[in-house]
């Protein structure tokens, strides 16, 4: 089947489906140099060079093409998006990429609801349900984890459960810059506002990388850039609320990633939770696309 002939909602689906494989394995990098590095000198250089990354591709557009239609939304995307990576950079340290991907989950309910109150989105019944019975899919992976309780909740915890929200405005903003510049730009200054505001974090515990580091900060600029190029289309190519939900199938590429890079088996739990997560994904996308073709016949 031709791509073209998919419906919007299905497209956008899909843009979201390949966001969230190359975010994960971006995460897994990330993980890996927090081991060496300062979180936030690791957030400037892996955004410094996902700049440069989607700078050749946003130039084809012309030198003038780059300066944005809506800075002051631009400028309001980059300081959320800042202090979401913080508070993620700042977890990442101490919390695995199974607990790191499970919460993020969360992100859809509050993107969901925030693309209702302030973008005028409809929120259908089947949107409703593809993210509640997602979300209670996650609750499946998350409960054996956090089985302790509150009581057992970590600082790493508590810090990636803050930053979900303040990426989820970040996203909102995101859709409205849709209306006014290209994938490329918007790329280009979330990456340029990101790893400035972050300098001065970085530069007050700075330590020189390794030389093995600075290929691995080359690897995760095309991944970022490639990430985030991937969800704008998402967000321009559909609803928010329509695509959010296919970020649970991040759960799955996290689970085969875990195999394959570490060797965890994945638990009863977790494939339960990801069939669950497949099987609502598919169900949305097929229900959408009937909508588009029964509201064009």
């Amino acid at each position: 089947m031709h791509p073209r002939s998919l419906t919007p909602a299905v497209r956008g689906m899909l843009w979201m489906a390949a966001a969230g494989l190359v975010f994960t394995i971006l995460n897994t990098i990330l993980k890996r140099l927090s081991q060496d590095l300062d979180p936030m000198l690791i957030g400037v250089l892996r955004y410094s060079m996902g700049a440069l990354v989607i700078l050749p591709p946003a130039l084809r557009l012309g030198f003038r093409a780059l300066w944005s239609r809506a800075p002051k939304l631009q400028f309001a995307r980059g300081v959320l998006h800042t202090c979401g990576i913080m508070l993620w950079l700042a977890a990442i340290p101490t919390v695995t990429l199974a607990e790191l991907t499970a919460i993020g989950f969360s992100g859809p309910i509050f993107t969901c609801l925030g693309a209702v109150l302030f973008l005028g989105e409809r929120m259908t019944g089947a949107r409703w349900a593809s993210v509640i019975i997602g979300f209670l899919g996650v609750l499946l992976v998350v409960v054996p984890v956090t089985g302790a309780g509150f009581a057992g909740v970590s600082k790493g915890t508590l810090l990636t459960l803050a930053s979900v929200p303040v990426f989820a405005a970040s996203f909102l903003v995101a859709k409205v810059l849709t209306r006014h510049d290209r994938p490329e730009v918007m790329v280009l200054w979330q990456h340029l506002w990101t790893a400035g505001l972050l300098m001065p974090f970085a530069l007050a515990a700075w330590s020189p990388p390794e030389a093995w580091h600075w290929g691995v900060f080359v690897a995760s600029g095309f991944l970022g850039a490639g990430g985030h190029y991937c969800m704008t289309r998402a967000f321009r190519t559909a609803d928010i609320a329509a695509v959010q939900p296919v970020k649970f199938l991040e759960l799955i590429w996290a689970t085969l990633l875990g195999f394959v890079v570490f060797g965890n088996l994945p638990t009863a739990a977790t494939v339960l939770g990801g069939v669950v997560i497949l099987a609502t994904t598919l169900w949305l996308a097929r229900r959408e696309s009937r909508a588009v073709a029964r509201a064009g016949g």
